[in-house]
């Protein structure tokens, strides 16, 4: 019997990844990362979760990543103070504090804390928001979060494809070289940064895209092939992936009822279905089934009784 299709349904290669409870997980990135990171804690995978706060921009990210990889701590000459808070120029502001001393010690701890955790990790979820970057204008580079300081401070641009996959080729050479069984997966926030308008923001999402396709397609230079102890994945079984969180929302879903009031924002169900596809990809059906449980678990515990 024909059947009617009612959606464009995006196609997802298979991914040589097997998630389980002993996997350790490291998620960088948008305000996305954090939702569907939330789910996989709730789902009780080890996951330690956007260690710097929210970040939307490759270069931040890069920077994040560079220093869990060297356990570098950051230092008073990367905070600012405004409006009565001590601010990290690399951190969101959740980590912002009263005084100088509290800021660094709670940025440097998730530092150490995610270090540690980045070593013992099978995977490393990354998750680019925005190719519109924000520069000090005093040349100190790009910042994580400009805190809502005068504008007059910084330099507002948007990165090309080369400028990503300039500073993330590398990059991911050494992360591999360091941990060899490290699967780093890439994917791009459907979050639509309306700001930019939708111009902006379609030309940001799609050099995201391109450099992302290039990262994942990358060859493995030939002195890491021959460093000793560093195990080489064969091309069917790739170390770079990539999931297409974004058009799965934007091509599939297709439909302003998968998004909250604001437009922008997936709503919670469009969440759920690309966390859904995400299980369905990367996780054998008993842990997903476990990982079910697990959730409906740690919703009850967060209940509040009534009486």
């Amino acid at each position: 019997m024909y059947e009617i299709e009612t959606q464009t349904r995006v196609g997802i290669p298979p991914i040589p990844l097997a998630i389980d409870f002993a996997c350790g997980i490291v998620s960088l990135g948008s305000c996305f990362s954090d939702e569907v990171g939330q789910r996989m804690a709730d789902s009780g995978f080890h996951i330690e979760q956007n260690p710097f706060g929210t970040l939307y921009n490759p270069f931040p990210i890069a920077t994040a990543l560079r220093r869990l990889m060297d356990d570098s701590e950051i230092t008073a000459a990367d905070l600012v103070q405004h409006e009565g808070l001590w601010h990290s120029w690399h951190h969101h502001g959740s980590f912002s504090r009263p005084t100088q001393e509290e800021c660094l010690a709670a940025c440097n701890a998730r530092i150490h804390q995610a270090h540690a955790a980045l070593k013992e990790a099978s995977l490393l979820m990354v998750t680019f928001g925005s190719a519109w970057v924000y520069d000090l204008a005093d040349g100190r580079g790009t910042v994580a979060n400009c805190h809502k300081l005068p504008q007059e401070l910084f330099v507002r641009h948007r990165l090309s494809v080369d400028d990503i996959v300039a500073r993330w080729r590398p990059l991911l050479d050494e992360l591999h070289a360091l941990f060899p069984s490290l699967h780093t997966l890439f994917t791009v926030s459907p979050i639509r940064h309306i700001g930019d308008g939708l111009h902006g923001n379609q030309l940001s999402k799609s050099t995201l895209l391109l450099a992302v396709d290039q990262l994942v397609d990358r060859e493995i230079p030939p002195a890491l092939r021959k460093r000793k102890g560093v195990k080489v994945a064969a091309p069917e079984h790739p170390m770079t992936l990539y999931f297409p969180s974004y058009e799965i929302v934007l091509d599939e879903l297709r439909d302003y009822r998968y998004y909250n009031a604001d437009m922008a924002h997936p709503s919670q169900l469009a969440v759920d279905i690309v966390w859904d596809r995400f299980q369905r990809v990367t996780m054998v059906p008993a842990v997903r089934d476990q990982a079910h449980f697990n959730a409906k678990q740690a919703k009850r515990e967060r209940h509040v009784p009534l009486h």
